[in-house]
């Protein structure tokens, strides 16, 4: 059934301009904006120029990382980093009227092997409809359509009767200093809208992740004589044992929104590290890794019930009773979310969608990583992911996005921003 617009819905779609949307994803892409790096806060200054040109109110500021990490709730960062860069631009509007945020993150990760990539990952290639190139579909497809929908609506001539407001953010990949800074500058609005890619689905729900440190000590010696040594890799053995183990008891009946993955809440050992000479029996072995965060479980009580399960380990094993393992938490905190239960976004979303694709509703599902919506949802701001792109090409050499898809998304965020903060 062929949806119904108004004429500023119709005029505001019609405007969406898909050669700019082409150039400006290959643009962006060409940024190598790695976390933590120079070409992150250059992303955000080209950004705040052309959020400036759509005539719209541009607040661009350094932040204080010393004050952010003093402050309560910082979710902690990985990569080292001199700088941090916050951009919001908000359209004119009543402000006591309605308002809305279109949220994205400008970081990217490193591209990794140069040689698993057809070309330089910061090289857009296109083949057809498809742009390749690293921050193709995360997220940098995701601020293109943002854009679009805001320059569409003001080339339309549209007055709004609220406001939106689009959150460009930094560090999202390695905890979310980005979103976390401009929250705390004051930023909010009545919902947000943030346009990861969510491989045609409506995310209402994410899972955490919390990067842990396990150090297992052991008693050094010469290999010829290893017996009257402990080997730290051996001694790491049961508490391996013990984390898989774990790992199924919290996997068990999962969320109805995570319940289609196989390993929702999944704990990855990345890095280890053990021994420094061939030849000697090593005296510590370093475990480093990933603990998924149950969806409406607290950060604090995912990681006790992970020391828990280390200790037990520990206490059962002769050398390890005596001599236990060590647990750190390193990096970044990524809280769960969720976006409440019969909160009108979800509802605004979906129709704006199938109004704009002429098809289906989006299936509802959560996603098992973690991302920024779990900081604007515990600031009390409903919050949902819709976005271009397939996830799971995310972080490999493989990424890429549709520019249709852009495009389709853009249609959605138009109709979704003229029906939710209204027209004068």
């Amino acid at each position: 059934m062929t949806a119904e617009f108004t004429a500023e819905e119709s005029k505001a779609l019609e405007s969406i301009d898909k050669a700019a949307v082409a150039e400006l994803l290959l643009d962006l892409i060409a940024v190598p904006s790695v976390t933590g790096s120079a070409a992150e806060s250059e992303l955000q200054h080209r950004l705040a120029r052309r959020l400036d040109g759509l005539g719209l109110d541009v607040d661009l500021w350094s932040m204080d990382l010393p004050a952010l990490r003093a402050t309560p709730g910082f979710p902690g960062t990985e990569a080292p980093r001199d700088e941090a860069w916050g951009l919001v631009a908000t359209t004119a509007g009543d402000a006591d009227g309605p308002s809305m945020i279109l949220q994205g993150h400008v970081d990217v990760v490193p591209p990794g092997d140069p040689a698993r990539w057809e070309g330089n990952p910061f090289v857009p290639r296109v083949t057809g409809d498809v742009v390749h190139g690293r921050g193709a579909c995360d997220m940098k497809a995701g601020l293109v359509a943002n854009l679009a929908a805001l320059a569409a609506i003001r080339s339309a001539g549209i007055t709004l009767r609220g406001r939106v407001a689009a959150h460009f953010v930094a560090g999202e990949e390695d905890g979310g200093l980005g979103a976390f800074g401009t929250l705390q500058r004051g930023h909010t609005g009545d919902a947000c809208i943030i346009t990861e890619p969510t491989s045609g689905t409506l995310v209402t729900a994410n899972a955490g992740a919390l990067t842990f440190r396990v150090e297992v000590p052991g008693k050094a010696t010469h290999a010829s004589t290893r017996d009257a040594g402990v080997s730290a890799i051996d001694a790491y053995l049961p508490i391996r044992e013990a984390l898989i183990r774990f790992e199924a008891q919290r996997n068990t009946d999962p969320d109805p929104l995570l319940a289609e993955y196989a390993i929702p809440y999944a704990l990855s050992v990345g890095k280890l590290q053990a021994g420094d000479w061939a030849s000697s029996v090593p005296d510590l072995l370093v475990a480093e890794g990933r603990l998924g965060v149950r969806l409406d479980e607290t950060p604090a009580a995912a990681r006790a019930a992970f020391e828990s399960c280390v200790a037990a380990a520990c206490a059962s094993d002769p050398w390890l009773s005596a001599h236990p393992a060590s647990v750190t938490w390193p990096g970044g905190e990524f809280a769960s979310g969720r976006l409440p239960a019969g909160d009108p976004l979800r509802d605004l979303v979906q129709d704006a969608n199938a109004d704009a694709t002429e098809g289906p509703r989006l299936r509802e599902r959560g996603a098992p990583y973690g991302s920024d919506l779990r900081l604007y949802a515990a600031a009390g701001i409903p919050t949902l992911q819709f976005g271009p792109g397939d996830v799971s090409l995310a972080h490999g050499p493989r990424e890429q996005v549709s520019l249709s898809e852009v495009v389709e998304v853009a249609r959605t965020l138009v109709l979704a921003v003229l029906r939710g903060v209204g027209t004068k």
